[in-house]
């Protein structure tokens, strides 16, 4: 079944209209933020929403907030991922709450850090860590560790990868071509001389890809998310590590949003061995954080550099890093939420979303599909992709801009920039079938 798009710009239209007439505070507040905020926002995905204007949010709860025209609405973007554990944590609100009376930032460690050290260590299976303000700096840390490792100039990634604002991921194939990713604003280097591209799944562009000898790190999700969820092969990832092993390539894996297959990640889910791994985002509850984990092998070769004098100019840290404030976050968020208790809350209702939207696809004969990762799914309007190219070529900004605001408007949030859910234990299963509804009521108006 093909979609009319007369049909959908006119309901595109109406849903507009709908927006504005429900939003009359958001839209005042999105009118005075555009005087001194750029794009009229602090931040500039949040122009990326459904909608003439952001809406503004009032509070947040759990899996809810509400904005400031009084609407509450079930999130099931939580945050892209950042709320993973839910909004106003109780615990992590009294931890900072804490923290507040004896101070945020010394540029020294707290009571807190060995903890946090010992837990990450525990899920993840490396035993050494370090902590970043990001996921984006955990990874370019981890870049700069293995050029200095290795004394290779060049990174590998994945084609439509995406590992936060870092220059040299920022790259995707053109053909056999490395080439800037679409989009990229004024890009500081010259991808095609700091990275080599390769297809997810594709183990042997991986073996002629770093059989070239100069790649240091092959930084990549095991699933890739950030392009709709694509998931491995069976045998793909032992591939990869083979691969790596055999050309003296440090594999690095980023499980900033893999960690929704578990309280360790992919990595601890299906046995993967890194030499390095990445996660950010949740683990403080909200309060920005992120870490980057070694192995012992890793451990040992860089440790001498860290204790070295100038440390402290050396691209890795930052004034604010690993703050009191930060550790105190990250060990409330990890002793209270993520853990295997959660997620089994959490994942059986991604499996009743997946099930609910793959029943409306099927019922309607469309060409679409939905994935599922751990508590994420995912729905895109073409079939199962094996790599981020093929997920590229499908994407339909009409199409998925109607079907964000029409649940938007219903008091459904999905994560911008794809189709994707996020489940957190304080969901329920009314609220994802309250999305199946409205997801049902969208397709239903499309076809007439």
């Amino acid at each position: 079944m093909t979609i009319d798009r007369d049909r959908l710009a006119g309901l595109r239209r109406e849903e507009e209209e709908r927006f504005v007439e429900s939003h009359p505070r958001s839209r005042e507040l999105a009118g005075a933020a555009a005087e001194h905020l750029l794009a009229g926002v602090p931040m500039p995905w949040m122009t990326r929403w459904p909608g003439a204007f952001p809406v503004f949010v009032d509070h947040a709860q759990g899996a809810r907030f509400t904005d400031v025209d009084g609407q509450e609405y079930v999130d099931l973007c939580l945050g892209d991922t950042g709320a993973m554990t839910g909004h106003a944590l109780p615990s992590v609100a009294e931890a900072l709450a804490e923290r507040a009376q004896h101070g945020f930032t010394t540029m020294l460690p707290s009571s807190d850090a060995a903890w946090v050290g010992a837990e990450l260590a525990r899920r993840f299976g490396l035993p050494r860590w370090q902590l970043a303000m990001s996921a984006t700096d955990a990874n370019r840390f981890v870049l700069r560790f293995a050029r200095f490792l290795t004394g290779r100039p060049r990174i590998a990634v994945m084609d439509w990868c995406y590992h936060g604002t870092v220059d040299e991921t920022l790259a995707v194939l053109d053909g056999d071509q490395v080439v800037p990713r679409p989009g990229a604003m004024g890009p500081q280097v010259d991808v095609a001389e700091t990275t080599r591209v390769v297809p997810f799944n594709d183990v042997d562009a991986l073996d002629k890809a770093l059989a070239h000898g100069d790649v240091a790190c092959l930084l990549m999700e095991p699933a890739l998310t950030n392009i709709g969820i694509v998931l491995p092969d069976d045998g793909y990832l032992e591939a990869v590590r083979e691969v790596t092993r055999r050309h003296d390539v440090l594999l690095a894996i980023d499980e900033t949003h893999t960690l929704c297959a578990g309280p360790g990640g992919a990595t601890r889910a299906w046995g993967l061995e890194p030499d390095l791994l990445v996660v950010g985002k949740p683990i403080g509850g909200g309060v920005p954080v992120a870490a980057y984990g070694m192995s012992q092998a890793v451990a040992d070769r860089i440790e001498p550099a860290m204790k070295g004098h100038e440390i402290d100019v050396a691209g890795v840290g930052g004034t604010l890093t690993g703050s009191a404030l930060a550790l105190a976050a990250t060990r409330a968020a990890l002793s209270t939420s993520l853990r295997q208790e959660d997620f089994d809350v959490a994942v059986p209702l991604a499996e009743r979303w997946a099930a609910g939207v793959a029943s409306v696809i099927s019922d309607f004969e469309l060409p679409w599909h939905v994935q599922r990762l751990g508590c994420r799914a995912e729905y895109w309007f073409c079939p199962p992709p094996r790599n981020g190219a093929d997920a590229a070529a499908a994407v339909d900004d009409e199409l998925e801009g109607f079907m964000h605001l029409w649940a938007l408007n219903r008091g459904i949030l999905l994560t911008p920039f794809h189709n994707m859910a996020l489940f957190s234990p304080h969901h329920t299963g009314a609220d994802v079938d309250r999305h199946t509804e409205v997801f049902r009521s969208a397709v239903e108006a499309l076809v007439g």
